[in-house]
């Protein structure tokens, strides 16, 4: 079943029937101040911290679905009869309906007995608030009295005591009307300096701040007593469930419309919270920022352009995906509708990740994040697993001896992000920057990438592989034991990779010494692979506490695993031969309809020594489901070994464009990368979860950019190798690259996926398929012309 459209003029996801099968939802940000916002009016806010900060409040995994939220509701006052404009929370039947996703904003539209409104949310680039604004139109030949409610409930700020300290915080919050300012306004006693107002430009007659008054007993959002009576109750909330319920009256002529604006934010007194009023008060003044706001987005995309064959990429590559990377970018895996946010933090590993798909857009933003989260590192080399942006503080969740905790994976994640930072930008200097570690001591940046070297080089096992600690970047994979010497193959590729990242940064900075010492340690790690980890057909996955080897042949279950065949080539591991027979059999045992499993066959019982791994349901999560966030890795690996038809295939298989006409078996969002879709082995084959904040956002635009496209940054210039689907006659690229303007025109007249027989820059042949960086503020012509 279809649930909606892609608006390619309007940049737009158009969704046209409410019912979606899990609430499609947007976020809406200015990268402090976060809304975010479902097809129907639900969801929640933030500030910085969705933990610590909480705005609004939401109740996860419930019945009804999706509540509460920013909703409004309109009563004609001659029948009694009322229903909401985003169709949520009332459910009423609308004569018609539609909501648009758009780029920092989304619009819903209904129209209901010939009232047509449209309700839009945006954040304004520069300031902590949320703006709704209601337009409302009598499209009837009689005049149309009309109430309008609205209902926001609030949190009590920290989200982790809302959902369980109820003894506390049902005594420690005040919501009452000020009508100095038209605004609901509450705080709390504990908080002295900050105040949340909601405002409503229309004259507010009745309110309610606590949240029983308005909705009454035994009754919901759905059918509060205050609506079916016309008029809230003025009550004020001294303690109990503190909300913002206003209620106004609304007078059209047939044909006529009205305009009502709400602002809901927050404030450290009440002379801002006027500010705010004064500079949002007037339609003219709120279609600027929501001009700035498109600008902003317009700049932030214009850094890329792909035009390819296939309609369907274009729209990803050029719009979604970098849409999704700069909100992963923002709060990682932070908050979601599927993360609570409550004691969550910023993963290191996510983070990092996060960086690769916004450093051509977003290089000060990185650099400036790069160095904050360098600071949870120890001096041993390790790292915190979580990072928290208000203390900036590190934390190992859920464990007590810290000192004998770590991820095996974490620290090297960090030299990926800065290699590719430094490539991207050319931007040297910042491993010369000075950053703490957490123990107090300072040394410069670069410094911190050795000591992440030598944190793995120091823990290793007995088969020589480095140990896997508490888990690597398989966080369930967790190989118990009273030895603690589990050892993981897949880090060992990312240390061997992560060494030739380091010795071409070393290499580059004329730091000769260094560079000696990495390329010693890589071939070593590399030859160890290739003789301890090789099974015949593919690599092994790990060694558990005992030393029985995980990822074999020899394994009845998780006989064999995704991450240490498409790593084994990303890595450069792996030998010709190995690599194309380690990817036949990832083709041959692992790749499905909806994409690529993790492993096979899943676990079918729960294994003590396994950990987390064998808890989940065979086809969910990390035990045998397409995990999305490893697909892009196969991706990249078949366009190394030169395999364009299969990397495209991969990617096409998770790509949110090709979900649209399977709604009802996909479930979320058709225009955004879940985290999971449900492997093959589960009734459910083809559902996915953990959509919007995951890594599979950045690692695909990656793999369609730097590797389908074939255009990548290298550390002196503008990598051109494509490898692409065979179809395809050519493509067209507009790149930002150093303050110059790369156009890259792609020929394909022999039909192949890989190969280049020349390259022209401005009218001149060159060698080689590396452009030369320009740095001049200029165009550039590359035509390039594939070939054998």
């Amino acid at each position: 079943m279809n649930y909606g459209y892609f608006s390619e003029d309007n940049r737009e996801y158009i969704i046209t029937r409410p019912d979606t099968p899990t609430p499609w939802i947007n976020y809406l940000n200015n990268g402090k101040y976060c809304a975010m916002v479902s097809n129907t009016g639900g969801g929640y806010s933030f500030y910085i911290d969705p933990k610590e900060n909480r705005i609004l409040r939401y109740r996860y995994n419930n019945i009804p679905v999706d509540r509460p939220g920013r909703y409004l509701y309109l009563r004609d006052r001659e029948t009694s009869e009322y229903w909401s404009p985003t169709w949520q929370p009332t459910m009423k039947k609308l004569d018609d309906y539609k909501c648009a996703h758009g780029l920092g904003y989304t619009k819903i539209s209904s129209s209901y007995q010939g009232i047509n409104s449209e309700v839009l949310y945006f954040v304004p680039p520069n300031d902590d608030l949320e703006l709704w604004i209601l337009t409302v139109k009598n499209e009837t030949s009689k005049l149309k009295n009309l109430d309008l409610f609205s209902y926001a409930e609030f949190c009590i700020w920290d989200a982790d005591s809302d959902q369980k300290d109820l003894q506390y915080n049902l005594n420690i919050a005040v919501s009452k009307y000020d009508e100095e300012i038209n605004s609901m306004v509450y705080n709390l006693f504990s908080l002295l300096n900050g105040l949340f107002f909601f405002y409503s430009s229309n004259n507010i007659e009745t309110y309610d701040g606590d949240r029983e008054s308005f909705i009454g007993n035994y009754r919901s959002e759905e059918n509060p007593i205050g609506v079916e009576k016309g008029a809230c109750s003025n009550s004020i909330a001294l303690g109990g469930n503190p909300i913002a319920a206003t209620s106004s009256k609304i007078t059209l002529k047939p044909n006529e419309t009205k305009k009502v604006i709400f602002l809901l934010g927050l404030s450290q007194n009440k002379t801002k919270i006027k500010e705010f009023i004064s500079k949002y008060d007037n339609i003219d003044k709120i279609e600027s920022s929501f001009k700035e706001l498109k600008n902003n987005w317009n700049n932030y995309l214009k850094g890329f352009e792909a035009n390819t064959p296939d309609k369907n990429f274009n729209l990803i590559v050029n719009i979604w995906n970098p849409y999704q990377c700069k909100t992963t970018f923002d709060w990682s895996r932070y908050v979601s509708f599927y993360e609570t946010g409550i004691g969550r933090g910023i993963g290191f590993r996510d983070f990092n990740q996060d960086t690769l798909g916004v450093c051509d857009r977003l290089p000060k933003k990185v650099r400036q994040k790069l160095l904050i989260t360098a600071g949870i590192q120890f001096e041993s080399g390790k790292v915190y697993h979580l990072y928290y942006p208000i203390t900036k503080k590190g934390d190992f969740p859920n464990y007590t001896n810290q000192q004998q905790v770590f991820f095996g994976d974490d620290h090297l994640w960090m030299i990926f992000a800065l290699s590719n930072y430094i490539k991207e930008t050319g931007d040297y200097s910042i491993l010369k920057e000075n950053v703490p570690y957490v123990e107090g001591t300072i040394e410069n940046m670069y410094d911190h990438l050795k000591r992440a070297i030598e944190f793995t080089k120091n823990h290793t096992g007995p088969h020589g592989f480095p140990l896997i600690g508490t888990a690597d970047w398989n966080d369930t994979l967790q190989l118990r034991g009273p030895h603690k010497q589990g050892e993981s193959i897949m880090v060992a590729m990312q240390y061997h990779k992560a060494l030739l990242d380091l010795y071409d940064i070393a290499q580059q900075s004329g730091i000769n010494d260094d560079c000696l010492e990495f390329k010693k340690l890589a071939d070593e790690m590399k030859d160890l692979l290739n003789k301890k980890a090789w099974d015949g057909e593919w690599y092994i996955r790990a060694f558990d506490d005992d030393g029985t080897v995980i990822g074999s042949h020899k394994n009845k279950e998780g006989r064999i695993f995704l991450n240490t065949q498409s790593w084994a080539v990303f890595s450069g591991i792996a030998p010709k031969e190995r690599a194309l027979k380690c990817m036949n059999s990832v083709r041959k045992y692992l790749v499905t309809d909806y994409g690529i499993k993790l492993l096979n066959p899943p676990y079918s019982r729960f294994y003590p020594k396994f950990g987390g791994i064998s808890s989940f349901t065979p086809g969910l999560k990390e035990n045998g489901s397409i995990f999305s966030h490893t697909n892009p890795w196969a991706e990249i690996a078949e366009c190394i070994i030169g395999r364009g038809n299969y990397a495209y295939e991969y990617y096409e298989k998770i790509a949110p464009t090709t979900k649209n006409n399977i709604a009802d078996i996909h479930r979320a969002e058709p225009y955004v990368f879940a985290q999971m879709i449900t492997g093959n082995d589960h009734p459910k084959f083809g559902n996915a979860r953990n959509s919007w904040l995951t890594g599979t956002a950045a690692w695909t635009l990656k793999a369609a950019t730097d590797w389908i496209l074939g255009i990548r940054p290298e550390f002196k210039g503008l990598l051109i190798d494509p490898c692409i689907p065979e179809s395809w006659n050519g493509f067209n690229v507009i790149r930002n690259y150093r303050n110059s303007i790369y156009k890259i025109i792609v020929q394909n007249p022999d039909h192949i996926s890989k190969g280049i027989q020349e390259i022209i820059v401005d009218n001149k042949n060159i060698n080689g398929n590396l452009i030369p960086i320009f740095n001049d503020n200029k165009s550039h012509e590359i035509v390039v012309k594939m070939g054998e």
